[in-house]
């Protein structure tokens, strides 16, 4: 699940061309993820790497993440 939601992510990335010859990325859907490089390849990883470390972050502090296409990494309490 989480792979998928990983991929699912990064398919959702926006890039563009900055005016310095630099490549910078976002997913609009996690705040706070982007990232930047001199190719848009070192782009896409260096955001890979961002979404990763947020991801792992978030479970750490107990944050809620956006449900993508379905996926939903939220962990649900459940009362037996």
């Amino acid at each position: 699940m989480l792979t998928k939601y990983i991929a699912t992510a990064m398919e959702k990335a926006k890039y563009e061309l900055l005016e310095d010859g630099t490549f910078y990325g976002e997913i609009a859907e996690c705040e706070g993820v982007w990232g930047n490089g001199n190719t848009l390849e070192g782009c896409r990883e260096d955001l890979q790497d961002a979404l990763e470390g947020w991801i792992i972050l978030g479970f750490r502090l107990g944050h809620s993440f956006p449900i993508l296409d379905g996926i939903d990494l939220n962990l649900s309490q459940k009362v037996a």
